[in-house]
């Protein structure tokens, strides 16, 4: 059973970072996941010096799985599909939002657990970025809805979002945020390996 969509969006407006830049055309594609234990939003951005353009996004559905460790499993095969679809040289993950229910906590951590460690399986660096982080990268406001977000990717890179892409927005707006955050020394968290991860976050790991 599969749930997984690819939507390509290829012809969009790409987006310079740095109007005057003599930085040499180095090539760069990220992938952004916005994990989730129903629905993982994916965007792929390719970079080209400090351009920046959509090459595709999409979502990955597991509700169609009635068994918690079915979609985990399911989370890990299309995140490694991804990863090699699009080669991507980074990835940026949204972190869980950590919230009053804990099983809905918990299910939200393993879901990116999964997919980070799917990505690290295939040696993709990976960085971590808060919602509040992203949000604020994106609108200028960490308080932004989906929506708003969608409304932001949409202008900067005049493209058409349909109502049933905003899952994949959360994906592509993480990708977008890791792509603006380039310059900035004060990145989200990053990891170049599973082990790394655990040395950095003793206690996420029960």
């Amino acid at each position: 059973m599969s749930f997984f969509k690819i939507i390509p969006h290829f012809a969009n407006k790409p987006v310079n970072s740095e109007r005057n830049s003599t930085v040499l055309e180095k090539e760069k594609t990220i992938l952004g996941i916005d994990p989730g234990s129903n629905v993982m939003g994916y965007g792929v951005v390719k970079v080209i010096g400090t351009k920046a353009q959509i090459v595709t996004l999409g979502v990955v559905k597991t509700s169609g799985f009635g068994d918690h460790y079915q979609k985990l499993r399911h989370i890990f095969e299309r995140t490694l599909y991804l990863v090699d679809a699009f080669q991507p040289d980074e990835a940026a993950l949204e972190a869980p939002f950590y919230g009053k229910n804990v099983q809905s906590m918990l299910k939200l951590g393993r879901a990116q657990g999964v997919a980070m460690a799917a990505a690290l399986y295939r040696g993709v660096p990976i960085f971590e970025y808060a919602p509040l982080k992203i949000k604020q990268a994106i609108t200028g406001t960490g308080s932004a809805s989906k929506e708003q977000v969608a409304y932001f990717l949409k202008q900067m890179f005049n493209m058409e979002i349909r109502p049933k892409e905003l899952d994949a927005t959360d994906g592509l707006a993480a990708a977008v945020c890791h792509y603006l955050q380039g310059r900035n020394p004060a990145k989200g968290k990053s990891y170049n390996s599973w082990e790394d991860f655990i040395r950095k976050n003793p206690d996420r790991i029960k």
